[in-house]
């Protein structure tokens, strides 16, 4: 990310173009950049300049230049900041890709950008060579002299900064094309989060997630530190919870799915905080107050904003005045350098206190979707007679203007949903179903909210094969997990001789939705009678099985049921693997649950887990 500025470097400087981080590396080249929490490693400001121009050097030889996109198939960590600050520092832009996702979507999106060439991980060459063969894979450096580079290439702030992708509506994702502009946005003197020299940040992001954007140039920007965090289902959650209190985490952003478990489970915990964000989806006032109550941050925070408006575009500090009497949390005001414009259909502002679609201006708005110029068009759009000159970028979000000037959402003009925070549009699965060639016709639906949060498909089998139901849907999941990332796969399908429809001939929707819930009707398990008691005097099956329909929300479950098919993900195990551990003297961890077969294999797990402490 590269700023204007009067200061001159001998280390770094082109046509009097400073790069921030290279002023740190100059002034203060011991500061702490990073440091990963779990393996120890650490790097200085020096540290990570030289490293970033080793790694720009072998890109340039690679042949990348000015204006490339270049792909980075690295996991959260040291590597992935030194990838991303090399990738700028030959003015190209980073595309950054989920290594959870599947193979064809990662191949995809390199395609997709025109990527130039991949950084990946010292010994991983083999697998991110499969990603895109012709391209040319660059090693991350780890160990390096003084900076090999010298300088920097001078970018400019319509000059892209990197490429997200989020879900597409057509079947395939697209590609958000972001600047520097938008970025030095976004960490010019936050309102939404104070970080200043030594501030510690948490970096708990999925890479691919665009909150790693504030979480590293913002604090990088401000001479920070970027504290690299474990998964919390690698870790647990009582080991995830101390080790902020332990690295002395300062701020952190969580997903709104992730804060809303931590909410129920251990509110006092994330006490230990200046500053909490929380964004994503609509976060849940009695969330917020609980959290509140029980010893909170210094600063609790509610944020909002696409990928397409960088990150967040609106902030609203959370106090348990400002919730008093609110069944719903605004998303407040607009963040620094940032304007929020409530239209109707004509693109006119509406009166204060009614519904319209919610448009962000400012520099914090993309450039467009690459490749896209129809979409581009359509989302992206200048309104004569404004102001403030320049586009805004329609959101396809309901809200309202509300006291004070605080902005209030009530839902979508599409069928854009939110899961554990990532985007989703469903018509992209519903696509990629019917491409499979196993279904005539697919229809998705979100069913919850929060961690709870699931999708539901409804299908009509393809006309001429025999398939069994179960084996469709089998074939079905199996099929779209090639193509598509886990928040994307339905917890369950149905298979249906017809879909129900509406007077104006379009699906019901509702209908679909109702005759789903009436489905879940009690099933008595394996090994208990139908009134659930067990007949062993074992309590560990018993408790195993109350905490699990608990979490999952179930009436009932059979011990060969699957925790992911019976509508589990990450966050839903970290809050199981958490409550048999209280209820239990057992160790539980979240991969203990995701990687159990069935029901009975969790018990198993619990028995085992037992024995050893005993």
């Amino acid at each position: 990310m590269d700023t204007q500025t009067n200061v001159h470097s001998r280390a770094d400087h082109v046509a009097g173009v400073q790069h921030p981080i290279g002023q740190h590396a100059q002034r203060h080249p011991d500061a702490p950049a990073v440091h990963e929490t779990t393996t120890g490693r650490r790097l200085t400001y020096r540290d990570l300049w030289h490293l970033a121009g080793a790694v720009a050097v072998r890109l340039t030889a690679a042949g990348v230049r000015p204006g490339d996109a270049c792909g980075i198939a690295l996991d959260r960590g040291a590597d992935l900041v030194v990838a991303m600050l090399a990738v700028a520092r030959t003015g190209a832009h980073y595309v950054p890709l989920d290594n959870g996702a599947p193979a064809g979507r990662s191949a995809a999106q390199l395609t997709g950008a025109s990527a130039r060439a991949v950084i990946g991980a010292p010994g991983d060459t083999a697998r991110v060579r499969e990603l895109a063969p012709e391209l040319p894979v660059v090693e991350v450096v780890r160990e390096c002299g003084p900076d090999p580079l010298g300088t920097s290439h001078a970018s400019g702030p319509d000059d892209a900064l990197y490429v997200n992708f989020t879900s597409g509506t057509s079947g395939l994702p697209k590609a958000v094309v972001v600047p520097h502009r938008a970025v030095r946005r976004l960490v010019d003197a936050p309102t939404y989060c104070a970080v200043g020299p030594g501030t510690r940040v948490g970096n708990a992001a999925n890479p691919a997630f665009d909150a790693t954007t504030f979480e590293i140039w913002a604090t990088l920007s401000a001479r920070g530190t970027v504290v690299v965090l474990p998964p919390v289902a690698a870790v647990g959650l009582d080991g995830w919870l101390e080790l902020l209190r332990a690295e002395r985490v300062d701020a952190l952003f969580l997903t709104t799915a992730l804060f809303h478990m931590i909410a129920h489970e251990r509110p006092a915990a994330l006490g230990v905080l200046e500053t909490l964000l929380v964004g994503g989806e609509a976060l849940l006032p009695d969330a917020a107050r609980r959290v509140l109550a029980a010893g909170p941050p210094q600063r609790l925070v509610n944020v909002y904003g696409p990928t397409e408006a960088t990150t967040f575009a609106t902030y609203y500090d959370l106090t348990p005045e400002r919730l008093e009497r609110l069944d719903r949390v605004p998303i407040g005001h607009a963040i620094q350098h940032t304007t929020l414009h409530v239209l109707g259909p004509d693109l006119r502002p509406v009166p204060d206190g009614e519904r319209g679609e919610l448009c962000i201006g400012g520099p914090g708005v993309a450039l467009g979707y690459q490749g896209r110029p129809d979409l581009t068009a359509e989302r992206f759009v200048t309104v004569p007679g404004r102001t403030d000159p320049g586009t805004l970028y329609r959101t396809g979000d309901v809200v309202s203007r509300g006291e004070g000037g605080r902005i209030e959402i009530f839902g979508r003009l599409d069928r854009q949903v939110k899961v554990r925070g990532f985007r989703v549009e469903l018509e992209e699965i519903e696509r990629a179903a019917v491409a499979t060639g196993l279904v005539e016709a697919a229809v998705v639906e979100k069913t919850a909210e929060g961690a709870a949060a699931s999708l539901v498909g409804f299908v009509l089998p393809a006309t001429g094969d025999s398939l069994e139901p179960a084996e469709r849907t089998g074939k079905l999941q199996a099929a779209l997990a090639a193509v598509l990332p886990d928040y994307m796969l339905p917890a369950r399908w149905s298979v249906l001789d017809r879909l129900p429809l509406g007077p104006t001939g379009k699906v019901d929707r509702a209908a679909l939705l109702a005759d789903d819930a009436g489905a879940g009707t009690p099933r008595p398990s394996a090994d208990a009678p139908a009134d659930g008691a067990l007949p062993d005097a074992d309590p560990v099956p018993g408790d195993v099985l109350r905490l699990w329909c608990e979490v999952l929300d179930v009436p009932d479950a059979r011990v060969d049921d699957n925790f992911i098919a019976s509508g589990g993900n990450s966050i839903l195990a970290i809050q199981l693997s958490s409550r048999i551990s209280e209820a239990t003297s057992a160790e539980l961890g979240p991969a203990d649950v995701l990687l159990a077969a069935d029901l009975t294999e969790l018990i198993d797990a619990v028995r085992r887990s037992i024995s050893c402490r005993g």
